[in-house]
């Protein structure tokens, strides 16, 4: 698999060159503004993740509620794209904390995104996952089977680059793009082979299915394409850049939090979730940490600018993006 994800100085000049002579400023550069044109910032939320844990314990709302701003949580949602369509479609003013690779999809279909903040959770737990008697125990036993994905997201670039690490063309295996909430029962019932998921799905899956690992992203993937995310839309970044580093700052707080709390953090999050306290001693095992990184990091913007080149080479975009053109200014 090609490693090299590095623009050439060539590009990047001429990128540059080519925006001066237009008369034009990328929205990352323009010069920051302290605005705030509103006291109430309505956050989506899902049964999973740090946006659970902040909601649950209602010490974010008390934070945000000292600065004058007033949180309305909207959910829960199955997964990030519905999210990321209420923020385009003025619902919602956040996505709930997801995967980068839908919102980038999002934004090359013409949504009006721009990251405010992004989560590195470790350790990585989303899988291939296949079902009992279905025939697959490695990689290259998915050739000629289905396996379920949701589309340009976190699941699809998995098993992508599971099969290109394994030197398999992806048109031996075939796609089926389901949400979370059709894949489990798809796979449950035979209708799909194999899953590619992330916790806690995949843990879920692995319990009540009798499903088994194929490919783990953590153990058999050794670099990160796709990290979490928090996504507002450029207006609302533009109008109220000091909700959106109120907000960042307050999901910071928490990630702290839960790392320094991991016992209560995962009970949290089960017990609103629901899954089996099995699952839930799993992730205390494995001491989930949660690392909240400011749209400010130039290393880290590099390289998710390379996974967005990894993904658009593979068409998994559909399109190529520049991640510093949609960044929040805070």
């Amino acid at each position: 698999m090609s490693r090299d994800f590095t623009p050439s100085r060539r590009q990047i000049l001429a990128a540059g060159l080519g925006a001066a002579a237009a008369g034009l400023t990328p929205f990352a550069a323009q010069a920051q503004k302290d605005t705030r044109n509103t006291d109430t910032v309505r956050l989506t939320w899902g049964y999973s993740g740090l946006t659970l844990i902040a909601k649950e314990r209602g010490v974010f709302e008390k934070t945000l509620g000292e600065k004058g701003i007033k949180v309305e949580w909207l959910g829960p949602f199955p997964n990030h794209a519905p999210t990321l369509q209420a923020v385009t479609g003025g619902s919602a003013d956040y996505g709930f904390g997801g995967s980068t690779t839908p919102a980038f999809a999002a934004i090359l279909a013409g949504s009006p995104l721009v990251f405010s903040q992004f989560i590195l959770y470790e350790p990585r737990t989303t899988a291939i996952i296949a079902r009992e008697g279905a025939g697959i125990e490695k990689v290259e036993d998915l050739v000629g089977k289905s396996v379920a994905v949701n589309r340009s997201g976190l699941g699809e670039f998995l098993a992508v680059a599971a099969l290109e690490k394994h030197g398999i063309d992806r048109s031996k295996v075939k796609f089926v793009y389901l949400n979370p909430p059709d894949a489990a029962p798809a796979l449950a019932s035979g209708k799909v082979d194999a899953w590619s998921m992330w916790s806690p799905g995949v843990d879920i899956a692995r319990l009540e299915y009798k499903a088994h690992d194929v490919f783990i992203e953590g153990r058999d993937l050794d670099f990160f394409i796709d990290y979490n995310s928090y996504v507002t839309s450029r207006k609302f970044a533009q109008d109220n850049s000091q909700i959106v580093k109120a907000v960042a700052e307050a999901y910071e707080a928490e990630a702290k939090w839960n790392n320094a709390n991991i016992v209560e953090a995962e009970t949290i999050v089960q017990t609103r979730a629901g899954y089996s306290p099995v699952i839930r001693d799993q992730f205390i095992a494995r001491n989930r940490t949660y690392t909240a990184i400011p749209v400010s990091d130039q290393k880290f913007i590099a390289n998710l600018q390379k996974a967005a080149d990894w993904l658009s080479a593979r068409k998994i975009l559909p399109e190529p993006i520049t991640v510093s053109d949609h960044l929040a200014k805070i």
